[in-house]
């Protein structure tokens, strides 16, 4: 399987282990607290693999500039978050850079 396939199930798990953690409510609710943990656990699984092809710096700000920007949607769309014109904009710059390292990195 490929690095960057690898890479992007480990940003989907940690950005469903952050909308988890969300829910738990501080760990008030065990439940999602475990689901939380759990999830971030899958996450690391997939992302060490990746780390083999993909240069650390480089994987690592493609996981934290995509999982933001999807985080911020589940925000938007699920938990009422809502965020400034401007703020939307420099999101955007980080989705950015995220995509762009990823365009031109050789696998």
């Amino acid at each position: 399987m490929s690095a960057w396939i690898y890479l992007a199930i480990a940003i989907g798990f940690e950005v469903l282990g952050t909308a988890f953690l969300k829910v738990s409510n501080g760990f008030e609710n065990f439940t999602w607290g475990s689901a939380a943990l759990v999830a971030y656990g899958i996450s690391f699984w997939f992302f060490a693999p990746a780390l083999k092809t993909i240069p650390v710096g480089i994987a690592y700000a493609v996981w934290s500039g995509i999982g933001i920007a999807a985080i911020v949607g589940i925000g938007v769309l699920f938990f009422d978050q809502r965020l400034q014109l401007l703020q939307y904009g420099f999101i955007s710059l980080i989705l950015i850079g995220a995509v762009g390292l990823q365009l031109t990195s050789p696998e």
